[in-house]
């Protein structure tokens, strides 16, 4: 198959004026294809050639302007339209498309619970190939007209309202649309369907989760009327489609797709077990992110794939900001500042690593690499530094006037600059020169020198390049009664590169740079403040503030300047006293999974486990009276995680319950039965016995970790042949055995498959394509085998063999953490 590089979508562009499409697709036809009939109408402004896509099982028919071409000349998945003249023509192509189990183009899946089967579209990229022939470009924008024949019993929905006749659905033209956009979700699903200022507005999932959905109806529409009505308030610009409806789909890639009138969502946000309120705010912020791309993405939309920080990093900050200032989750920067900032920075350190508006992506498969936390986490920690250095009213006036010029169409980077820099007197240009064309992290560090009479100044150091406008807390000791605590004396707003020292008075207690998260930099402290986060952390008032303290923490881990030892000693100390519940999950994730699994030695790893067990055990206790139950789920589940001994955590699942609660509910049965596996502590009949208490597609993903995770030869080699030896899982399944299958406390026993994962990974990437590509390089990648020759060996793989991009992205990201890791176990080592 080949790929679109921009040169061909550029001239094809300035060949092509696409008009309207005409799509009529059967889902009655079985359970491995349905048919796609596609009328293009479309015009040329000169005489010339050109082609369109197609990725068909069986090409039937092809007819230009009434003349037949013969299907045999797709050659891949092009289909050549040669000898055109100028002026309009009409393209008719009738095939057998093939549905997907990879959540890519035609998505379908068949319950386990009911038996019941769904259908939905992923088109994203150069996905729409897989269900209708289409020019496959963002900037190639036209109307969209579809009809669906679905058994009787289902609902199709799609990007505008649809209406039913004799089983044939038909959904209202849509406005101009990229042709990544369209959507179609049909099936037997559960709907709640209301009103908000005249649109309809639909909530949709399987029937099986039906009484989850209805559980959080109220808040999932509370939460998607009070963005509409806060971006409405932002926006000159209405909302720009006839309903909004969001479809909680099964086995979805992403978290969500900003469909237009048709988000698609994965269905783990329709919650069948116990979450924390964090979870709730992330789910939130998902609807809040999509509705956002409404407008940017969707209204105005890229015209080549290398803006697609446009899209993704102005959804991203709009999304955590939108949400701040219309609903209950007041604080979701510090849940950004822990889990999204984190991401980015890895990111950014990686040979991997790109601009956030790299100048060139030569075509759609480099671009698929570029969604990472660069063009999510990074962007919109860039734009919530220009709205630091610019102002608010200049960056919605700026983004207002963008909508106004470009509503319907295709826009640039320079489209973008162009328009804020009209709202402002700053140097816009220059600031997106900096941040925007540029790579890497920079680093601030503090530097406080003794002045007169027991004052001190501070100058700031700045490794890297970039402008930054950050503020600097000024923290001394709670002098008072209760004491413990750090009270805040004074926030400093600086903008750097800084040319004078700044009086500060007297020296702080503490003195933490980028106070507030407003910029994108790793700090570092100075002695003095180091002594005192490593004693009175969880005396610091404000949770945003002790996630940058846990950040530069971390970072200082990862850069080798902290020992990890020393990091668990912090959390030991400190999080226990922690109230904030993203800190709290963001703090012990890492602690586990780098410290405990990689950054530390084998021979360390038993004591790290028993660190975090006491801390657990610690939280828990602290829990017993029942006012803080996330905390006390968080401190639960990873309680299970890093169960050294199988005693207590096989008490709870025998007796359905944790002392005190929580009752054990599926996601908490699963999380015990795979740790047990892991220990060698339960059998293939337990966890069939598990899966017939729980059927669901959920509950097949855990038996299926599980059996994985047993610390059985026979297991490995089934789990392995599953994933390498067949293309029968589908993305879920695949993913759920791959996280089963490596197991740090089964090294001995896994170790043969370390040097075979490289050639069945290249081999399974190659046949599935894309979306198992990255499942196998994220998640059957063998990280606990922090070894040199696990280097050597993908090294190799790197040097010699031709991956696909996205698993060659995934192995160059997998690779440096292990060089990473392997430097981290070196400290404090002969």
């Amino acid at each position: 198959m080949s790929v679109l590089t921009r040169d061909e979508a550029q001239t094809r562009a300035d060949f092509l004026d696409v008009h309207h499409y005409t799509i009529e697709l059967d889902l009655t036809c079985g359970d491995d294809t349905f048919d796609s009939r596609t009328l293009i109408r479309f015009g040329t402004r000169v005489d010339g050639d050109t082609f369109v896509e197609l990725k068909p099982a069986e090409l039937r028919s092809v007819t230009l302007d009434g003349h037949p071409l013969a299907p045999e000349t797709l050659d891949g998945n092009r289909l050549a339209l040669p000898n055109l003249t100028a002026g309009e023509h009409e393209l008719r192509v009738d095939a057998r498309m093939r549905y997907s189990r990879t959540g890519e183009g035609m998505h379908r899946f068949t319950d386990p619970t009911d038996g019941e089967t769904y259908v939905y579209t992923q088109l994203f990229m150069d996905d729409v190939q897989r269900v209708f022939a289409a020019f496959d470009q963002p900037d190639l924008k036209a109307v969209f007209e579809l009809s669906v024949k679905a058994p009787q019993h289902w609902t199709v929905l799609a990007n505008g309202i649809t209406e039913q006749a004799d089983g044939v659905w038909k959904a209202a033209p849509t406005p101009l649309i990229s042709t990544y956009l369209v959507a179609v979700a049909a099936g037997p699903w559960h709907s709640v369907r209301t009103e908000h200022r005249g649109l309809p507005f639909g909530l949709h999932c399987r029937r099986s989760l039906a009484p989850y959905l209805d559980a959080d109806c109220d808040e999932l529409l509370d939460v998607t009327r009070a963005c509409f009505d806060r971006y409405h308030e932002k926006f000159d610009e209405p909302y720009p489609f006839d309903s909004y409806d969001q479809a909680f789909v099964p086995e979805f890639n992403a978290g969500a797709m900003e469909n237009p009138g048709l988000v698609t969502f994965r269905d783990e946000f329709v919650y069948r077990s116990a979450v924390t309120d964090t979870e709730r705010q992330t789910r939130a912020m998902v609807i809040a992110h999509e509705m956002a791309h409404m407008w940017f993405g969707d209204l105005v939309t890229l015209k080549w794939w290398d803006d697609i920080w446009l899209n993704e990093s102005f959804a991203e900050y709009m999304g955590y900001q939108t949400l701040t200032e219309a609903t209950r989750f007041t604080d979701t920067w510090t849940d950004f500042g822990v889990t999204r900032k984190s991401w980015g920075y890895d990111a950014d350190q990686r040979p991997s690593t790109h601009p956030v508006a790299p100048e060139a992506v030569d075509d759609t498969a480099s671009a698929l690499l570029n969604f990472d936390g660069i063009s999510y986490a990074k962007g919109a920690s860039a734009l919530r530094q220009l709205v630091a250095w610019l102002g608010e009213k200049d960056f919605l006036a700026g983004i207002n006037t963008h909508f106004a010029r470009h509503k319907f169409a295709n826009a640039t980077l320079a489209d973008f600059i162009d328009n804020l820099a009209g709202a402002t007197d700053r140097d816009v240009h220059a600031w997106a020169d900096a941040w925007l064309r540029t790579t890497g992290v920079d680093t601030l560090t503090p530097r406080i020198t003794p002045g007169e009479h027991g004052t001190c100044a501070l100058t700031v150091d700045r490794a890297g390049s970039r402008p930054h406008r950050i503020a600097a807390g000024l923290y001394d000791r709670d002098l008072g009664d209760d004491g413990g605590q750090l009270v805040l004396r004074e926030r400093l707003h600086l903008d750097l590169p800084q040319t004078d020292a700044h009086p500060i008075g007297k020296r702080p207690a503490l003195l933490l740079l980028n106070d507030g998260d407003l910029t994108y930099a790793k700090v570092r402290f100075d002695p003095e403040s180091f002594e005192t986060v490593r004693k009175e952390l969880s005396g610091l008032p404000r949770p945003l503030t002790r996630a940058v303290v846990w950040n530069t923490l971390r970072d200082a881990v990862r850069d080798g300047e902290l020992a990890p030892a020393a990091y668990l000693e912090t959390a030991r100390a400190h999080l226990p006293l922690e109230t904030d519940l993203a800190i709290v999950q963001g703090v012990l994730a890492f602690a586990s999974t780098y410290i405990a699994d990689r950054y530390l030695t084998p021979e360390e790893r038993p004591a790290a486990l028993a660190t975090l067990s006491e801390l657990c055990r610690d939280l828990i206790r602290r829990t017993e009276d029942g006012d803080n139950p996330g905390l006390r789920l968080i401190a639960v589940r990873h309680r299970i995680d890093v169960a050294a001994h199988p005693d207590t955590i096989a008490a709870w699942l025998a007796d359905g319950t944790v002392p005190g609660g929580p009752e054990l509910d599926p996601e908490l049965r699963w999380r015990v039965l795979a740790r047990l596996a892991v220990l060698g502590a339960t059998d293939e009949a337990a966890i069939a016995a598990e899966l017939e208490r729980d059927p669901s597609a959920t509950g097949q993903e855990g038996a299926a970790r599980c059996r994985a995770a047993l610390p059985d030869p026979e297991a490995k080699a089934r789990a392995w042949e599953a994933m390498f030896g067949s293309d029968d899982l589908s993305n879920y399944l695949f993913t759920a055995t791959a996280r089963g299958f490596w197991q740090p406390e089964q090294a001995d026993l896994v170790r043969e498959y370390v040097a075979r994962y490289y050639p069945d990974a290249l081999a399974v990437a190659d046949r599935r394509g894309p979306a198992i590509a990255e499942a196998a390089g994220r998640w059957a990648f063998p990280a606990h085998a922090v070894d040199p020759d696990t280097l050597r060996l993908g090294e190799a793989c790197l040097r010699d063999a031709d991956p696909i991009p996205a698993l060659r992205r995934k192995l160059v990201d997998q690779l440096d953490d292990l060089t990473r890791a392997l430097r981290v176990q070196g400290i404090g080592k002969d």
